[in-house]
This record gives structure tokens, sequence and C-alpha cells, in this order.
């Protein structure tokens, strides 16, 4: 399987990914509808804690009702990237790049999107057969670290994760990423509207 096949879909359309960490699986469910509802595809709920993997449980099945894709993130360890696949995540999601786990992610067949912060770390993911890579913490990386990498690896898809939200999203994606990830804003009224607005998510109308 093509590694870059699942995320050039997910994004084709919605270049935005919702991330929901920290939250009861009923509140997770909650905010994936949010999501799924603004024409989001694809939403990660990181799996740092051992209640976090119940909220993942449970956006997968809320997800499978509706057919969209669930990933779990924040999977740094063998046993964490076992278990999220046994409950049904469809990709994964590191905040750094480990070959082992990108190795073994490559050997089950489940996508993955290792965080980079550095150049090196690119060049690194890029020769490991990975052109889909989280761009982590994008905020503090910023827009112009972004246009910077991309000149030597024009082949990179970035995906701005890290404090990202209404405000500056769009300055990202004009600087070349290919998608943000956004978490609260599905909670906030007022940051979805300036999303649409902004035309990160389609508008009511148009969603399907």
């Amino acid at each position: 399987m093509n590694p870059t096949e699942p995320f050039d879909e997910l994004f084709a359309d919605v270049r935005v990914m919702g991330i929901f960490r920290g939250s009861s699986p009923r509140e997770t469910v909650g905010l994936c509808h949010a999501a799924w509802d603004a024409g989001v595809s694809a939403v990660e709920v990181p799996v740092q804690t051992e209640h976090a993997f119940d909220a993942l449980a449970a956006a997968v099945a809320a997800g499978r009702e509706r057919g969209r894709t669930v990933g779990a993130g924040t999977v740094r360890f063998p046993e964490q990237l076992g278990r999220a696949v046994e409950l049904g995540a469809q990709f994964t999601v590191a905040p750094g790049l480990d070959l082992g786990i990108v190795r073994l992610s490559q050997e089950i067949g489940v996508p993955h999107l290792p965080g980079v912060a550095t150049s090196t770390d690119i060049d690194t993911a890029l020769k490991a057969g990975l052109t889909w890579l989280k761009a982590f913490p994008a905020s503090v990386l910023g827009a112009e670290w972004v246009r910077a990498q991309l000149a030597p690896f024009p082949q990179a898809r970035l995906v701005a994760t890290g404090g990202m939200g209404a405000t500056n999203a769009q300055d990202f994606l004009d600087a070349g990423c290919r998608a943000v990830a956004i978490g609260s804003a599905f909670g906030d009224p007022a940051q979805l509207t300036r999303l649409v607005e902004e035309g990160l998510l389609p508008a009511v109308g148009s969603r399907t």
C-alpha cells in the first residue's frame, strides 16, 4: 500500500483535521460529530493515557456509523500502535519521528503521520518513504519555517499541528502546508464561523 494515498484522499477536499485530546468518550464523540458536520473527513484522538483509548474506541464506533475516518495520535510505542489498530484506528500520528514506529506501521499497513521539526527530520522521513508529515509544534515553528523547509523538500506534504485555530490556520496553508489540525474550534461556534468565512470549511449548504 502506498502510505501517501490515504492522506491524499482525506485532505483532497477539506484541508482540516480535527484533533481531540483529553476528553471523555462522550465529549470526544460530540466533538467528532461537530467536525464531521462541518465537512471534515478525518479526526485524530491522541492516546497518551489509558482513558484516551476508551475515547478512541468510542470515536471509531461513531465514525463507522457515518463512514468517517478516525486515527490515533501521540503514538510513540509499539504497544500503543498495536492497541490503536485493534480498536479500529485507520491511521496513526506521532509527535516525533521514530523509524521503528514508521517501519512497524508500514508492516501492519496503517498510514503513519510522524512529527517533524527540523530539516534532518524531514530528510529522514522522506528517505523512509513518507511524504505526509506533521509539522509540530506548528505555532512555535511558524509559517516562515514551512516556506523555508519546502524550498529544499518540495515533495513534503506538511500538516500543521499545535496551536492551530481560526486566527492562524490560513497563514500555514498559504505558506504551503497541505492541511491543518485543529481542536478547540469545533467546540466554539465563533471559530467555526470564521473557518467557514475563510474558506477552510465548506458552507453549510455544500456539505455532504
